[in-house]
């Protein structure tokens, strides 16, 4: 089955916390869909800079903003949305198969990323060309 960006969606995780600040749990197969094997974080782009620009054939991701703000646009070949990050209990889930654009970076954006996989690089779709392709199969 080819996945499309109806299966993105919007999560939002439980806070906890008191008087003392926040805190927010995510654990795998409970809060995401998936047993976590990656984490990683972007930081320090400008705004003007898009990161991404890749869909993955295995592996699935939740991006949460922990700090600061940007976007990503989700693309299945034959639509597209977007998707705005800007609260740390807040992300989007991103199934295989889905274009994935981040931008939009405010100066202090800390984007975490959840992986469903550890890093392969011969799974990633990097020409988007060839990606509409696959996704008109």
């Amino acid at each position: 089955m080819q996945e499309s960006i109806e299966n993105t969606k919007f999560i939002k995780f439980k806070q906890l916390g008191d008087e003392r600040g926040h805190l927010v749990v995510i654990e795998g197969n409970e809060d995401v869909e998936f047993d976590i094997k990656r984490v990683f974080y972007i930081y320090g782009s400008d705004p003007d800079v898009v990161r991404g620009q890749h869909a993955n054939r295995d592996t699935e991701f939740v991006l949460i903003n922990v700090c600061g703000t940007s976007k990503v646009r989700v693309d299945d070949g034959k639509e597209e949305k977007v998707y705005v990050l800007d609260k740390p209990h807040e992300g989007v889930y991103i199934p295989k198969m889905v274009w994935k654009d981040m931008y939009d970076f405010s100066e202090n954006s800390i984007l975490l990323v959840l992986a469903s996989e550890h890093y392969d690089g011969d799974e990633y779709i990097r020409d988007y060309e060839d990606y509409k392709t696959m996704m008109c199969q």
